[in-house]
């Protein structure tokens, strides 16, 4: 069993509103399973379901890894409240490759997130089993025989961190929050995601919107075709929306993006995409009530 399913796919901050329903209101957060491994990447508000439906199902044996593309608040937000990390039933491993190299880390980051006078409780109060893992983004790491992530540096203001998931001759890569390059496209993410079954990239802006943006490290949907085009991506996710950008406006971005590229899609909260062996490789549903 190969999937990935989206629990959190708007960027910036939670929008719980009528008009963002159909595509979701919940930050960052996807979840890859491979067979009984479970990967999470980020912890935005869109871990909240996630932690729920694993209290309610348990799953597997317990054995978790959350990776964080970075430590912006709308990609880390949700963690103080993922049940999970306070049952003795579980183990959380969770990585990040953009703080080691500006002298913190992952423990830090999240601990000051739980701290007086910002939250009631520290992280002491957690029970999983934990372990923290900071690597420099460019590494590789390997959970198991099947299941190994290749690395990059994105750019984005702290560094973040690109993530491609292989497993069993397939891969899914998460690629956000990170800035196009004026010049040419990134070679980073171009060697990253060549080939992959689905490839997940920050498309905030449009390239209308963009000049208003320019530096603040997110890209948009045009480049992330132009992007699958020269890396042969087959299945490419429109994903961390603008806070701005509503159910309507995303509707117009899906059929513009297809007239370009055909195997674009915008990622919708609790979309499932499940990896099946068959020549189109990639089946699209809903999530059902196991995680």
């Amino acid at each position: 069993m190969f999937k990935t399913r989206f629990w959190g796919v708007r960027g910036t901050i939670a929008c719980p509103y009528d008009s963002y329903m159909r595509y979701g209101g919940n930050t960052s957060c996807v979840t890859v399973q491979c067979d009984d491994t479970l990967l999470i990447f980020d912890s935005g508000t869109g871990i909240l379901p996630l932690g729920n439906k694993l209290m309610e199902n348990g799953n597997g044996n317990g054995n978790i890894s959350v990776f964080f593309s970075h430590t912006h608040w709308d990609h880390i937000s949700g963690f103080p409240f993922f049940k999970p990390a306070y049952s003795p039933k579980f183990s959380l491993d969770l990585y990040c490759g953009n703080l080691k190299k500006h002298g913190s880390s992952i423990f830090e980051v999240l601990s000051h997130q739980m701290a007086n006078p910002t939250f009631p409780v520290p992280i002491d109060i957690l029970q999983a089993k934990m372990q923290y893992h900071d690597f420099d983004a460019g590494e590789n790491i390997k959970l198991s025989d099947e299941i190994h992530l290749d690395t990059c540096l994105l750019n984005h203001p702290k560094g973040a961190t690109g993530y491609r998931v292989n497993f069993k001759g397939k891969s899914v890569c998460y690629v956000t929050d990170t800035e196009h390059k004026k010049d040419g496209l990134d070679d980073n993410i171009l060697k990253l995601v060549e080939n992959t079954d689905l490839f997940i990239y920050d498309s905030t802006y449009t390239e209308e919107e963009y000049p208003n943006f320019e530096g603040w490290g997110h890209s948009t949907w045009q480049e992330g075709v132009r992007l699958s085009k020269e890396a042969g991506v087959k299945n490419y996710a429109i994903f961390h929306h603008d806070p701005s950008h509503d159910d309507d406006f995303m509707d117009n971005v899906e059929r513009d993006a297809k007239k370009t590229f055909a195997n674009a899609f915008v990622a919708k909260e609790g979309m499932e995409i499940e990896f099946n062996g068959t020549a189109s490789g990639i089946k699209f549903g809903k999530f059902d009530d196991k995680p």
